[in-house]
């Protein structure tokens, strides 16, 4: 099993902390975005998107950082992390959106502007942030994970990396109690991995 990966990029990062969180052994293979070696042809084959991660499984090949959490999860029989019962996937499947959406448009890109110095409105990034993170707090008021239940899922491995890196961007994190509480929760998982601090934005 390989994943095509990149150490600063928090989508990565979802699918490495997952694989390490169940235990799972993988061959990692930094791409060099500086050089774009995700936009040649040799990548391109594997993700037509150009965008990492991308999960090499035997024959079976998987991009997309939250299709590959639920293609680890099914694979090795996960019901913890991927629940069957109708109700818990659905708030699973919404979380999962928040992190392709919300949090994509919010923490990420504000870290994006910060460390990779993409040219996006950092103020409008940061606003959007704190939305998603006051919602975040509030859904996790009396409840230690996102999606409910007594066990994390892969809700909060698709929402950790860009909330934990959310300062990176200048996203302040002082007001959410609960988010704070719940970071800490993930990261004395066994098997947690970090993905590596940045110096920049309110990090510097």
């Amino acid at each position: 099993m390989k994943l095509y990966s990149v150490s600063l990029s928090g989508h990565a990062h979802r699918a490495r902390l997952f694989l390490s969180l169940i235990g799972q052994s993988v061959e990692l293979i930094e791409v060099d975005i500086p050089n774009r070696a995700h936009k040649q042809p040799e990548f391109l084959k594997l993700n037509s998107f150009g965008q990492v991660p991308v999960l090499v499984d035997g024959d079976h090949v998987v991009a997309d950082s939250n299709a590959i959490l639920v293609y680890l999860g099914k694979k090795f029989g996960k019901t913890d992390w991927l629940p069957e019962d109708a109700a818990q996937a659905a708030a699973v499947q919404r979380w999962l959106s928040v992190a392709a959406g919300e949090l994509a448009f919010g923490p990420a890109a504000a870290r994006l502007v910060t460390v990779f110095g993409a040219p996006l409105d950092a103020e409008v990034a940061i606003n959007l942030a704190h939305v998603l993170l006051k919602r975040m707090d509030d859904a996790l008021a009396g409840q230690p994970w996102i999606a409910g239940g007594q066990h994390p899922t892969i809700a909060d491995v698709a929402l950790y990396s860009y909330t934990a890196h959310a300062p990176e961007g200048n996203v302040d994190l002082k007001a959410y109690a609960n988010v704070r509480q719940w970071l800490a929760r993930v990261e004395a998982l066994p098997g947690f991995v970090a993905m590596p601090r940045t110096p920049v934005g309110l990090a510097a």
